[in-house]
């Protein structure tokens, strides 16, 4: 896995990047938000892990610039901004996770390998699996054309294995990113909503979408995969 870190102050750097390299993460390192910028937009990283407070060009302008030719790496934004409104805005601009300065390293170990696990985010405003259609903007979800109706966590459920069409998603990664962090309950949850949705989603079509993958998880695939 390839880590680009970018952060301006020295300790911080090294702290961070030393840490990763313990863990066996490839980690570049960028001192400014124009070469950090540079290397995003050019080499292919696994995650990048972003200051907000950089010379040159500020970390939510790179960001809005990394975000404009790869939609999909995730970013986990450093910050010592912790408002409800700088929270939102780091997210407008297309922030996976944020950290609050300061922070242990094992939370910020923790959260990049949940960022990992994830992979790949598509952010599109629509999705489209075979028949199956789901709308961010207005968060309505189609069947051949046929509205849907879904609780927020059956949407989010649906929301996440059709951002991830083709992938296995075990229950354990399903739990840490459709549920709170803290959520501690048994994974035995995510098997009922997963009915839920087929019961709403597959029950009256001929052509199955969601599919089990036993003892692993689940995965939506187009109707004609395997």
């Amino acid at each position: 896995m390839r880590i680009l870190l970018i952060e301006d102050e020295p300790k911080v750097s090294s702290f961070i990047g030393r840490g990763l390299s313990a863990e066996r993460y490839a980690v570049d390192t960028a001192v400014d938000g124009l070469s950090g910028m540079e290397l995003g937009q050019t080499y292919h990283y696994d995650l990048i892990i972003l200051d907000l407070m950089l010379p040159k060009i500020s970390g939510e302008e790179v960001l809005r610039l990394i975000r404009r030719k790869n939609t999909t790496v995730p970013v986990l934004v450093l910050t010592a901004r912790d408002g409800l409104q700088d929270k939102l805005g780091i997210f407008e601009a297309g922030a996976d996770d944020y950290l609050t300065k300061p922070f242990a390293f094992a939370e910020l170990l923790a959260r990049v390998k949940a960022l990992l696990r994830r992979g790949p985010v598509n952010r599109a405003s629509s999705i489209h699996v075979d028949d199956l259609e789901l709308d961010r903007l207005s968060q309505q979800v189609k069947r051949a054309g046929k509205r849907v109706d879904l609780t927020s966590k059956e949407y989010a459920l649906l929301e996440y294995l059709m951002s991830n069409a083709g992938r296995v998603l075990s229950r354990t990664m399903i739990i840490e990113h459709v549920w709170d962090q803290s959520f501690d309950g048994i994974t035995n949850i995510v098997d009922v909503y997963v009915r839920h949705l087929r019961s709403k989603i597959d029950s009256s079509h001929n052509r199955k979408l969601i599919r089990t993958i036993r003892g692993v998880g689940y995965a939506i695939n187009d109707a004609g995969e395997n």
